[in-house]
């Protein structure tokens, strides 16, 4: 047997080709396949994950390609439903219910509140028959002799700041132009006269409202009879143009007076208290906020020194005095993902702070960026004479304010912001003089962006409000980053979602919680939804050098107003050094 198998092989050592599979020739194949599969597989799964958790989005790799004249007719379309259910079912009223269709008035004739806050909006998308519809009620159905008290601060931002800058646009615009442009002037001097009853006490302060008929200055109810510190210093813009138009100092001078008087107070790093009294000058709490009755003061320092072109330096040293004064007590950050917020210091200065911002306070990122580069782009910007490190960080600061901001769409249900938003802070991050210490670096992280951001039930409703929709046109113009376009696209689509009455049909509602799906209707459409939010997002669409930044300054309610070239009159006041 032995001697057969030797034979069988032929007496050779060669050995023959094997037709049967070779195991260690398969096994490394397959090994390699296999973990070429799992690294895929690795890396797609971690990918998504990264996205799903990167509270920027995927999207923004697209912006270069998207098609920024549609999205612009998109917002068009939005402004044109709201005003074709309002016209249809509220013509003439001050409000607007689109769940209820219905209308109803703040004075016993209507003051025009909704029509004459929307022409601005009308004149920049070009829609000249509401306008022509709404030149006509003006002329026929508008009378301030009404037996009506009115807020001074909203009157003058909403209805003299919206008449004056249809006279403005009426005269850059000649598609929008009409024979009938004169009653913008009249309706505005006529209410003007009245408003200035307001500014009859004792400093020159401001009430809080004017009976509209009497033309009497009426202190407010509350706060024992104290002024809005916000309110009384947010006036300058309007009462100055109209000033420059009609050559009558009155406006301008009673306006101005404000700001020596707030000016007097001397307080510590440029930051004022909520509440003044009129009658005093004098503050009546040490609270101090960027949202609510404190927030416009300080956009309006930046912009009076803009409106006239840099003639009235007062109030830029003020602005810089201001903006130090937030970045050392007012901005923290947040315990898990760093983020920025601008706190408020309930006991003011040298007490703890709050980590609670409301959703006004967004109207700082796009002001930071416009008082560092005066309009210009960033490439422009930083080839002008003057630039520094200053300004390189204050942008920097723009930059991270703007994304708490958009945080607040990107962490609720809906991607709709809470009217406040309060935030996961350490006790350290709390004390006093923020800007002293270190501050954390932030972090994209979605997953840790929502657990920083808290919304009380309380606080969840939304307003339709504008200021993050206002600094993403701001940072874009500035920054050039279109980035910023993609989050106000991702906020009017939010818009579009969640807040159509009957898919648009009656317009849109500002909402009761935005983290409930369906969000509850509040039904309401504020009229600054025509006069901000779709203005915003409609300039933040066009091209860059439309109603450039350098040639124009928006009013606190978003009206377009022009820059003065040559003053007819120099600043009426000068700091006191000797009380600071």
């Amino acid at each position: 047997m032995g001697g057969r198998k030797a034979k069988a092989s032929g007496g050779s050592t060669r050995a023959r080709p094997s037709t049967a599979p070779s195991t260690q020739r398969i096994q490394w194949p397959v090994r390699h396949m296999l973990a070429a599969v799992g690294f895929i597989l690795a890396v797609t799964w971690g990918s998504a994950r990264w996205f799903s958790d990167n509270p920027i989005g995927l999207s923004q790799y697209g912006t270069k390609f998207a098609d920024w004249d549609s999205r612009r007719d998109e917002v068009k379309k939005a402004f044109v439903t709201s005003w074709d259910a309002y016209s249809r079912h509220a013509w003439g009223n001050d409000r607007y219910h689109p769940v209820s269709q219905q209308g109803s008035q703040m004075s016993p004739n209507g003051l025009g509140w909704i029509i004459v806050d929307s022409l601005s909006t009308m004149m920049v998308m070009n829609l000249t028959a509401p306008l022509a519809e709404s030149r006509k009620w003006l002329q026929r159905s508008l009378s301030y002799d009404q037996d009506q008290d009115v807020n001074t601060f909203e009157t003058t931002i909403r209805m003299l700041g919206g008449l004056l800058s249809a006279h403005y646009l009426s005269t850059r615009f000649p598609d929008v132009a009409s024979r009938r442009d004169a009653v913008y002037m009249a309706k505005a001097v006529d209410l003007a006269d009245r408003l200035l009853s307001a500014y009859t006490s004792q400093t020159g302060i401001p009430y809080a409202s004017v009976h509209i008929g009497k033309k009497i200055g009426l202190p407010s109810h509350s706060d024992g009879g104290a002024s809005s510190m916000a309110e009384a210093a947010t006036v300058q813009l309007e009462m100055k143009y109209l000033s420059y138009l009609t050559g009558n100092e009155t406006y301008w001078r009673k306006a101005e007076k404000v700001m020596k008087v707030f000016d007097d107070n001397a307080m510590e790093g440029g930051l004022l208290p909520i509440f003044v009294h009129p009658e005093t000058g004098r503050f009546t709490t040490r609270e101090i906020r960027l949202g609510s009755r404190g927030d416009s003061y300080y956009e309006y320092l930046i912009k009076q020194y803009l409106q006239t072109s840099g003639q009235e330096p007062i109030y830029l040293e003020m602005w810089e005095e201001a903006l130090a004064g937030i970045q050392k007590h007012l901005i923290t950050t947040t315990r898990h993902s760093g983020m920025k917020i601008v706190a408020e210091l309930p006991q003011g200065i040298g007490g703890a702070l709050s980590p609670k911002m409301d959703h006004l306070v967004c109207f700082l990122p796009g002001s930071i960026a416009l008082g560092a580069t005066g309009g210009y782009t960033l490439a422009e910007a930083r080839k002008l004479s003057g630039w520094d490190a200053q300004k390189e960080q204050q942008i920097q600061l723009a930059r991270d304010l703007m994304k708490t901001c958009w945080g607040m769409y990107a962490v609720t249900e809906t991607g709709l912001a809470p009217e406040i938003a309060w935030f996961n802070a350490d006790d350290f991050d709390l004390q006093p003089v923020p800007g002293n210490r270190p501050l954390r670096n932030t972090k994209d992280s979605l997953s840790a962006w929502k657990q920083d951001y808290i919304v009380k039930p309380l606080d969840a409703h939304n307003l339709q409000r504008p200021e993050t929709v206002e600094s993403l046109f701001m940072m874009y113009r500035i920054t050039e980053d279109p980035l910023y376009r993609e989050w106000g696209w991702k906020i009017f689509q939010a818009f579009e979602k969640h807040t159509k009455v009957e898919g648009g049909k009656y317009g849109y509602t500002s909402l009761n919680n935005v983290n409930a799906i369906p969000p509850p209707a509040r039904d309401n459409m504020e009229s600054f939804w025509l006069a901000e939010t779709l203005k915003y997002l409609y300039l933040l669409f066009s091209p860059a050098d439309y109603l450039p930044l350098t040639e124009i300054v928006f009013n606190t309610e978003a009206h377009i107003l022009p820059r003065f070239k040559q003053n007819k009159w120099k600043t009426g006041w000068a700091r006191n050094r000797a009380v600071r």
